[in-house]
């Protein structure tokens, strides 16, 4: 156990002293995290919603059935009340709900007037923004049809509320992501890196032969970058909340759990790219290209997958950071707990699992 502690303290040096390493690790969060701060609109296409109808008149369902041609949304649930609403924003399986009042059709004739609320998951603000907007252009369009040739103005008022992010701040997007990045590249890229070093420069077959077993070897290498992936969490987390007045309304150490998931999971990703790659500079390129181009581009951050081809929606479903977003989001800004979260845990769980397996196969590590 001492030479495992010694080799662990070693590691920690060897990362203290290398300025490079120390920048990548810390330097680039911050800057990630401060400067990544722009909002980016995105079309949106087949996004699931809910209907609430009060109503149920002949004029609500020529409405929902408009919006329903159209291929911007996709009619997910119909629910017979408000109390239904939260729960089913909480499962994660709808993006918006429409709720038409009691007497929408009267209401419209006697006083050429009748109101719709548009109820938004705006944990996503771009796309909740948009989903609104699109909504109230159906309705727009609808209602000028209805008023052609009519000598008196019927007027269909959309009400939109904003669950979750009311103000629509784009911070609450990105914070959520830019953590799943920063993560992601402490902890796989550097430690692919670190074990690839040891292979190029031959130092491997001379750790792998030492006092210490060949998983003690592993293990002691990728202790200090889950130590400093969980100081870049905390910092993220503290930044978000007393720089960006980002709240967490769910439990904290729900959200450190789930973090340090999100950790190891990633580190045995980096293990595994580390059996593959023969040189450093291998490692990166394969930790850059098919890691941090997926995380950004298939994992939610920034492009709603609901938008995508069918292939690519399969495609992001292999995609740790998907479902690690799915988690931090519903934590965050939804304040749920495992019980709305337990399949996304699961998952990341399972990818863990199979990673770990594959890197034990690959270095022929026998665990006892």
């Amino acid at each position: 156990m001492k030479r495992f502690i010694g080799f662990i303290q070693k590691e920690f040096y060897h990362i203290l002293r290398d300025r490079r390493s120390l920048f990548i690790l810390f330097g680039m969060p911050i800057a990630q995290v401060l400067l990544f701060g722009f909002a980016i609109t995105n079309e949106i296409n087949n996004v699931d919603i809910a209907i609430l109808d009060h109503s149920k008149d002949a004029t609500t369902k020529e409405i929902i059935a408009k919006i329903a041609a159209s291929k911007y949304f996709s009619i997910k649930q119909v629910i017979d009340n408000e109390a239904a609403i939260e729960p089913a924003f909480k499962k994660g399986h709808i993006k918006a709900v429409l709720n038409f009042e009691n007497d929408f059709s009267k209401k419209l004739i006697s006083e050429n007037k009748a109101t719709i609320q548009i109820l938004t998951d705006a944990t996503d603000p771009n796309t909740a923004n948009t989903i609104s907007n699109y909504t109230a252009s159906i309705l727009k369009n609808y209602q000028g049809d209805l008023n052609k040739g009519a000598t008196l103005s019927y007027q269909i008022v959309p009400k939109t509320r904003l669950a979750y992010n009311p103000e629509l701040k784009s911070v609450f997007m990105f914070v959520p992501g830019v953590m799943t990045v920063i993560l992601m590249l402490v902890s796989a890229m550097m430690t692919s890196i670190s074990i690839t070093r040891e292979k190029e420069l031959g130092t491997m077959e001379i750790l792998l032969v030492s006092p210490l077993k060949p998983f003690q070897v592993i293990i002691g290498k990728v202790v200090p970058y889950i130590l400093l992936a969980v100081i870049n969490a905390i910092i993220i987390v503290l930044l978000s909340l007393f720089v960006f007045k980002m709240p967490v309304e769910g439990s904290f150490f729900l959200l450190g759990a789930e973090s340090l998931l999100f950790i190891i999971n990633a580190l045995s990703l980096g293990i595994l790219i580390s059996t593959i790659a023969t040189s450093q500079q291998t490692a990166m390129m394969v930790s850059l290209m098919g890691l941090m181009l997926p995380v950004i581009l298939l994992s939610g951050f920034i492009f709603p997958i609901s938008s995508m081809p069918l292939p690519l929606q399969l495609l992001s479903n292999i995609i740790p950071a998907k479902w690690f977003i799915i988690i931090i989001k519903g934590i965050m800004l939804k304040g749920v707990g495992i019980e709305y979260l337990w399949k996304e845990t699961l998952i990341l769980i399972g990818m863990t699992l199979f990673f770990i397996a594959l890197s034990i196969k690959k270095y022929k590590i026998r665990l006892e």
